[in-house]
């Protein structure tokens, strides 16, 4: 049994490494250099639903953008709220072009997300697609760095980077550390050119691209996956063409969930995504993560066992935690959340639970989202 733990251990060791190394290879921006007359037309879209809290600050945000070349289609997906009469005034006497789409609920949709962006895309004038989410808050240089990343690069899908606002709680603590993970090791594989995770949040694509590689077509029976379902697509018909955009001022925030059932009902969906990948690498990836996270738990239970000594169990843990905390300390610190560092080693003890549970959940049909349940 040891022979096998110190295998499963080793791998993630040197598969953290890996990420750590693409992690810091990511160039940090240089001077701006562009001329603004070359840079593209902006679409920005936001799909939203019950967003009425939270949406005008993204749109007030928006406001103050130094990049002034685009427009927003803000996609309501049957909001119950006032999400769209605020949006509707906002327009009013928006300084840029707002339009607000109303969608009716369609239970046959299988994804209204991707239904919603779609929709928007059909309508858009801007050369490049940017997505976010209408709980985000964005700074004033985001739509600035974007286009000039995306015009220096010739990038097909350009992916920024996402954390959350600042929560002392510990449960958002933890959120912060987790979501620091997936938005590094997403960033780390797009520098290896193996590109695995993304994040609608903070999403840009070209127009025409989207096009070429079919849209969300032989996507659009799952509920997620609007960003790395299609990242995946544009990935296998551009190779190297997916970038990560490694600048504080594209970094976008978000809040983190109140509520344990919030929190579990998104992973489910995130994790659900895993099935429907048609490229090797990310389904073999997911799977490397889900059985090197049991390797601390089968260290710990062969101890108990007394078929691992204690040596042998903390040689394996540690083999696992300290290359996982090199990474998480670069990721962290380049998000502005040195206070999340503390909880590291509380996620990283977690965390084998948390990969092991949601593997097993996400293999149960039917997700929620915004209070619907989905296919």
């Amino acid at each position: 049994m040891i022979w096998f733990l110190w295998a499963l251990a080793g791998t993630y060791a040197l598969g953290t490494l890996w990420l750590f190394w693409g992690w810091q290879w990511l160039p940090m921006p240089t001077a701006a250099s562009n001329d603004p007359a070359s840079l593209p037309s902006l679409t920005v879209v936001i799909p939203v639903r019950n967003e009425a809290a939270n949406l005008p600050n993204l749109l007030a945000d928006l406001n103050q953008q130094t990049y002034r070349n685009f427009e927003v289609i803000v996609a309501d997906d049957a909001s119950t709220d006032a999400t769209v009469t605020l949006a509707q005034t906002f327009a009013q006497t928006a300084p840029y072009p707002l339009t607000v789409l109303a969608l009716a609920d369609d239970p046959t949709v299988a994804s209204p997300k991707k239904r919603a962006i779609a929709q928007s895309i059909e309508r858009a004038t801007g050369t490049l697609i940017v997505t976010t989410d209408g709980d985000c808050r964005v700074g004033p240089r985001w739509l600035n760095t974007i286009a000039r990343f995306q015009a220096r690069s010739g990038a097909k899908l350009v992916s920024g980077p996402v954390t959350f606002t600042t929560d002392r709680s510990v449960f958002g603590s933890l959120q912060t550390v987790e979501f620091a993970s997936l938005i590094g090791a997403g960033a780390a594989t797009m520098a290896h050119a193996r590109p695995t995770m993304c994040n609608g949040a903070n999403l840009c694509y070209q127009k025409a691209v989207f096009r070429d590689v079919g849209g969300f077509s032989g996507i659009d029976q799952v509920a997620s996956g609007d960003d790395e379902l299609l990242m995946h697509k544009i990935a296998a018909q551009y190779p190297g063409g997916v970038r990560f955009l490694k600048d504080r001022d594209a970094i976008v925030e978000t809040a983190a969930h109140a509520s344990l059932i919030a929190f579990y009902r998104q992973r489910k969906r995130w994790a659900g995504k895993w099935r429907t990948y048609t490229s090797l690498f990310p389904t073999m990836l997911a799977v490397v993560v889900f059985l090197c996270n049991l390797t601390p738990l089968l260290a710990l239970a062969g101890w108990a066992l007394g078929t691992v000594s204690a040596d042998a169990a903390l040689a394996v843990i540690l083999l696992k935690i300290v290359p996982e905390w090199l990474f998480l300390v670069s990721v962290l610190l380049f998000l502005r959340k040195r206070s999340a560092l503390w909880w590291i080693p509380a996620t990283q003890l977690i965390y084998p639970f948390y990969v092991v549970f949601f593997g097993l959940a996400a293999q149960q049909p039917g997700v929620i989202w915004k209070g619907r349940r989905l296919q």
